[in-house]
């Protein structure tokens, strides 16, 4: 991918318990409705008795719901079918993933952020003592549009940075890999293409089974050869950061794959702009993760192509988890609590921009462009509801361009 060529991304980060079964059954069921045209028709609807909030509404609803409360998969047998008076098929919510791209694609929502907490269903065995229950309370943060690569990655990332920090957990890592890096890898190890998901929901396996039963399924249950297992072996026992993609892009068989060496690419930029956010410390590039849903496209839980599965024309919309905590007010309900748009006021200054606002101490953002028009940046500003958008001049002097205020603010960060 080529420095000016934007790619529409999916971003999803799941707080809670994480999602390792695939959603086929909506898949399976909208194969066979289009396969059977003239018979069926595939119609986009909230089931009967049920309703989507749009921020706005959203907003409104939580600002009175404080008021009341005093302010304070892999397998389609996990999820729970039922049907309603009518007999229409429904099946109680599995994840918070599906119902909001159904809502983008209904909606034509084609630039979005927003979080959820809801509770979700799984038809799964239980394991009490490891926190796993049928019914959990996931929380999502999306972003959706179509931006420059790997800043809202990156995003994400510092975000979820930021909540495990806050949380004070203890020492903890996040780990990332890129689906086109395990495609590529499959590919030079010498795994079949149709074998490609099956050998990557093994994979995925590794933070709870050994090497030696991982490759033992692989093998033995699902026909790789014995060679390609052992090549697999060495790639996913690596782990490091900016350094092991560099070194990656290097290797005399990964350096073979375009996918492999395009995903590699990526994630060095995506640690380029970790280190802006001084993030990278607790940021591991780790070849042993892998996620066998098919929705899912790149780094993290991105699924670049969900939306276009629901859209007739095809779109490719991403979203990127964000939190939208608003406040309403008698003349423009606000569904942002971003205080700062940090902006830029000329060309190639992205990395300068990042720094600055990894450094703010409130609640900011910047537009995930690289080279964006200031107007651009100020009409959302208005857009949005955020009243300040800063932007650095020189020594570390920031400039605060909205709501009428004009004075010099010293750099917060650590630099």
């Amino acid at each position: 991918m080529t420095g000016s060529q934007v790619r529409p991304i999916f971003w999803r980060v799941e707080w809670g318990e994480s999602i390792d079964e695939e959603v086929a059954k909506l898949l399976k069921l909208k194969a066979q409705i289009g396969g059977d045209e003239g018979k069926h028709q595939f119609t986009l609807k909230t089931a009967k008795g049920t309703r989507d909030y749009n921020p706005k509404q959203m907003a409104i609803r939580e600002c009175v719901c404080e008021t009341l409360t005093g302010k304070y998969g892999e397998d389609s047998k996990l999820i729970y079918d039922l049907k309603d008076q009518g007999g229409e098929l429904l099946s109680l919510r599995y994840d918070l993933t599906v119902p909001f791209v159904r809502y983008l694609a209904m909606n034509k929502i084609t630039n979005i952020k927003r979080y959820h907490v809801a509770k979700v269903y799984r038809r799964d065995n239980p394991a009490m003592t490891r926190g796993r229950y049928r019914e959990f309370y996931p929380c999502d943060f999306d972003t959706a549009g179509q931006y420059d690569p790997m800043i809202p990655d990156a995003e994400c990332l510092k975000i979820v940075h930021e909540i495990l920090s806050e949380l004070e957990l203890g020492d903890f890592r996040i780990k990332v890999n890129g689906r086109r890096i395990l495609d590529g890898m499959f590919a030079v190890c010498g795994v079949p293409d149709d074998k490609f998901r099956t050998i990557c929901s093994t994979v995925d396996k590794l933070d709870k089974m050994s090497w030696e039963d991982v490759k033992s399924e692989m093998v033995n249950e699902k026909g790789l050869s014995e060679e390609a297992a052992d090549q697999i072996g060495q790639y996913v026992s690596m782990q490091g950061g900016m350094d092991l993609a560099e070194r990656l892009l290097q290797d005399a068989k990964m350096s073979q794959s375009k996918q492999a060496c395009a995903g590699l690419t990526d994630m060095k930029q995506l640690f380029s702009y970790l280190q802006l956010f001084q993030v990278t410390d607790k940021v591991v590039f780790d070849l042993s993760l892998a996620r066998g849903l098919d929705y899912y496209t790149g780094r993290g839980r991105r699924y670049d192509n969900l939306v276009g599965m629901f859209d007739p024309k095809g779109r490719k919309v991403e979203p990127v988890c964000w939190g939208l905590a608003p406040q309403a007010s008698a003349q423009k309900v606000r569904t942002t609590e971003t205080q700062f748009m940090v902006a830029s006021a000329q060309k190639n200054l992205l990395n300068e921009t990042l720094r600055l606002n990894a450094g703010i101490k409130m609640c900011a953002e910047v537009m995930y462009k690289k080279n964006p028009k200031l107007l651009s940046q100020l009409q959302h500003c208005e857009d949005s509801g955020i009243p300040l958008a800063a932007q650095e001049l020189k020594d570390g002097v920031v400039d605060v361009l909205r709501a009428n205020q004009e004075k010099d603010l010293r750099r917060l960060s650590h630099a």
